[in-house]
């Protein structure tokens, strides 16, 4: 199955817009992050660092501090706007924090092909993937025309925050795969009863 169009409630997805959305839809339909071994599988298909990478350093600490930036990015992007409240202020300046934390470093290298492709300098620390996310959340934030891309996802008890780059700006769901189709069955459900 493609990244990006999970149906089952462990496969991940990766269709939001961003990918501090990406980690906040992690929750839905049910927990995801649920051990070290899936959030590693995060880290990679999110793109955080490149294919191949290894993670086998990760361990418990980094599944607890992923789940914390998760529910500070989840508070200021489901925030009414103006909000101020003190639960928000203190998750703002969490991930304020966690922004001034240097990304990863890239470097290009040849490939077996002779392409270039990316790898890191070293393996990637815990702090350094949290500054990357949470960078991005900050942009997501401060970004006129990216905050007022973010839509809900209209399919029945879906809390997925999306950014909608659509045509005309009319994408209903955050996924046409997932929740879009379970809206269409549910509607040819309702018209055959209808009609009997």
């Amino acid at each position: 199955m493609a990244l990006g169009t999970a149906t089952g409630p462990y496969e991940l997805r990766f269709d939001t817009g961003r990918i501090c959305l990406d980690l906040v839809a992690t929750t839905h339909p049910v927990e995801r992050l649920v051990s070290v071994e899936v959030l590693r599988a995060w880290i990679t298909g999110s793109g955080l660092v490149p294919a191949g990478t290894s993670l086998t350093h990760a361990d418990a600490s980094w599944l607890a501090r992923f789940l914390e930036l998760r529910g500070h990015t989840a508070r200021l992007v489901r925030a009414l706007p103006g909000a101020d409240t003190l639960a928000h202020d203190r998750a703002l300046t969490r991930v304020n924090a966690l922004a001034a934390t240097a990304p990863p470093a890239p470097r290009a290298v040849r490939g077996e092909d002779g392409a270039l492709v990316r790898e890191l300098t070293g393996p990637p620390e815990c702090a350094a993937l949290l500054g990357s996310l949470a960078r991005d959340a900050v942009e997501l934030l401060t970004d006129p025309v990216a905050r007022a891309g973010l839509r809900q996802c209209e399919g029945d008890n879906c809390p997925i925050v999306y950014v909608d780059t659509s045509r005309g700006r009319r994408r209903r769901w955050c996924s046409s795969e997932v929740c879009g189709n379970r809206e269409r069955v549910a509607r040819h459900r309702r018209r055959v009863a209808l009609a009997r």
